[in-house]
């Protein structure tokens, strides 16, 4: 894997400085998409290389009237096929979406990342609907993790082609969204940052949904900074101050159970690791007991949980007429929706409730808790092929994210494997409404494995 690749504040500096131009940029990163021996043609469903070079001059020219709109501007990056953009059409990872109309605007979120100035520089490949977190996607092809390419592994999903547009520098940032792991799972197969914000910090409106009370719109990128700069453009915030004061004196809790089912020795070493150099730069590092998540996953997956119910109410009227052209694998998952009566439904929402304030409560005496981002690998492609091996390593690498988005808590991953080695993510999670927090202190993590 080639991480050399600069971050966005580089990359600000370099334009500000006059050392390179939007258009070069743009140019770069348009080359690797195209180049037959790379990813470009399985990470990217969708690219206007036209748009995106017009989009690129466009900003080069307001930049050198000093009227650039923020310091980023000019910056390709890369957005799932989940978004709506003014006169494309967003299929989702799907082909039953191939012949939809195009959008007649941007999706909220996109266009603060236009009036931020970023280069749109095209639309990511993803597990269909959204709907898998290995990445896997049958109608557009699967792009490959950065690591390990000639095994041919999977690229972490549902933000496949996300994370890998951004390992292989086809992309400086992208966009994704996370409603189990979607941004940290890929993050975590290709050795990056993903973040899972606080779900009402982003609009979700103009985005297809998977599920309605677990969505959110996160961004991948190469450095914690990165992603809280994205962060901020997409929440319309002031980007967090990353302080440089590093973890002494942190509390963190690390739960006793469940996180740790399952790992794969590689994943346990680099953990292990992980959490003694956090103690030897002074952390607090506590294990916990946290009885809470064996008791949310068991109830809260009741029927499917959440993600097969809304889904299902959302894509009912399309199964109904074009059942035959989705991945049969996501069409069985939606169709668990079916199952669920409104009494079932009620029931997860009162469940869920309880888990949310159980949990803040638990985690009040904590800065954050610390989990491996997937207790796997990411698994050869070969691997995968059948039903029940799918299922099983799926359910693994969702697992310790799916416990963020329901107890809506705010989520980062980053990676902790030595260069060289198998991209294993280590997971900080705080409650909501602290994605600032998190930030921080994730930055101040993220100096101890630079």
């Amino acid at each position: 894997m080639d991480m050399n690749f600069p971050t966005l504040d580089e990359l600000a500096a370099g334009l500000a400085a006059g050392r390179m131009t939007s258009r070069q940029l743009t140019e770069e990163c348009l080359g690797r998409i195209a180049d037959p021996a790379g990813q470009g043609h399985r990470a990217f469903i969708a690219v206007d290389p036209d748009k995106a070079l017009a989009a690129a001059e466009a900003q080069d020219r307001l930049r050198k009237a000093n009227a650039a709109p923020s310091p980023y501007a000019g910056i390709p990056i890369s957005v799932k096929d989940l978004f709506d953009l003014e006169g494309e059409v967003t299929t989702a990872g799907s082909k039953i979406f191939v012949g939809r109309p195009p959008a007649a605007a941007d999706a909220p979120s996109m266009a603060r990342l236009r009036r931020a100035g970023f280069v749109l520089i095209g639309r990511t490949n993803m597990s269909e609907f959204a709907f898998s977190g290995l990445g896997l996607n049958p109608h557009y092809g699967t792009p490959l993790s950065a690591w390990d390419r000639e095994s041919g592994r999977v690229p972490g999903g549902s933000s496949s082609g996300a994370a890998v547009s951004v390992a292989d520098g086809m992309a400086h940032g992208a966009i994704g969204t996370d409603t189990g792991g979607s941004c940290r799972i890929p993050a975590a197969f290709n050795g990056l940052v993903g973040y899972k914000p606080t779900a009402r910090r982003v609009p979700l409106q103009g985005a297809v949904p998977l599920s309605s009370n677990l969505d959110s719109i996160g961004p991948l990128a190469r450095s914690v900074s990165c992603c809280a700069i994205l962060d901020a453009v997409l929440a319309q915030s002031a980007p967090p101050r990353l302080a440089p004061e590093g973890v002494a004196g942190r509390n963190f809790a690390v739960p006793d159970r469940l996180v740790r089912d399952g790992m794969e020795a590689q994943v346990a070493a680099a953990f292990e690791a992980a959490l003694s150099r956090l103690s030897a730069a002074g952390a607090r590092v506590q294990e916990i007991a946290v009885p809470e998540f064996a008791e949310a996953l068991t109830a809260l997956a009741h029927k499917g949980g959440f993600s097969a119910a809304e889904a299902y109410a959302w894509h009912e009227g399309f199964i109904a007429t074009g059942a035959k052209d989705y991945d049969p694998r996501v069409l069985a998952r939606i169709m668990r929706g079916a199952e669920q009566s409104a009494a079932d439904y009620i029931r997860l929402l009162q469940a869920r409730a309880g888990f949310i304030e159980k949990m803040q409560l638990r985690m009040a005496a904590f800065d954050a808790l610390l989990m491996p981002t997937s207790p796997i690998l990411a698994p050869r492609l070969a691997e995968v092929a059948r039903d029940e091996d799918f299922t099983r390593l799926n359910l693994l690498a969702l697992r310790n994210n799916a416990v963020v988005n329901l107890m809506d808590g705010c989520g980062l991953s980053l990676p902790i494997h030595r260069r060289g080695e198998a991209p294993v993510g280590l997971m900080l999670a705080a409650s909501p409404g602290r994605d600032q927090h998190l930030m921080s202190l994730g930055a101040a993590v993220e100096k101890i494995f630079a």
